[in-house]
């Protein structure tokens, strides 16, 4: 077989559409980090004012958020956003803030309408979501209401229940396996709070 190579063998135009298209790629990867890093700060501010009963500024920041999700969504699509790391990361913290409030609201563990919101943001930050209801638990019970504790253990036993379903693995088992831990935390607190009141 004979074939012959020469230095011309390169189309210069393909490699110049490449270099395009990668730093046009790179350019919204740095606009979507920064956006996501944004989310994430927020989300993590909302559970704060949650943990400080002050559900109105939660509220409003929550609807900043979601904002700004619509924004991301018209600017790149969910497609490519989901294509990053740290946009995952921001959604999971925003879905546990958002399914936070709305149980701290009396409302259920639901969809969130208007957004598209990847499976696996759904599942992590539901699993997330039983630490923040741990902490209130243990809040609750140390200032003496242990029936609202013994309603969170209810309510993250019932997470638990619909989670043990799933049969997860990788990343979500990890969280799935802190979910537990959580849950299993709750328990230890309930049996003591029985042990005290007999």
């Amino acid at each position: 077989m004979c074939y012959m190579l020469h230095e011309n063998m390169l189309n210069k135009k393909f490699f110049t559409g490449l270099k395009k298209d990668y730093d046009r790629h790179e350019a919204e990867r740095r606009q979507i980090i920064s956006l996501a890093n944004q989310i994430l700060h927020d989300s993590k501010r909302v559970i704060f004012s949650l943990h400080r009963e002050d559900r109105k500024k939660a509220g409003e920041s929550l609807k900043e958020i979601e904002e700004k999700l619509v924004y991301l969504d018209k600017k790149f699509s969910y497609a490519r956003l989901y294509e990053e790391g740290s946009f995952k990361a921001a959604m999971e913290e925003y879905v546990e803030a958002k399914m936070y409030f709305k149980l701290l609201s009396g409302e259920k563990i639901d969809k969130i309408p208007r957004l598209k919101i990847g499976i696996e943001s759904y599942i992590g930050g539901i699993c997330d979501l039983t630490g923040e209801l741990t902490r209130l638990a243990i809040n609750k019970a140390a200032a003496g209401n242990s029936d609202e504790a013994e309603r969170i253990k209810s309510i993250i036993g019932g997470i638990m229940a619909e989670l043990v379903e799933f049969d997860m693995t990788g990343y979500l088992r990890t969280k799935y396996d802190q979910a537990k831990t959580n849950l299993r935390k709750i328990e230890q607190i309930a049996y003591e709070i029985k042990i005290r009141r007999n």
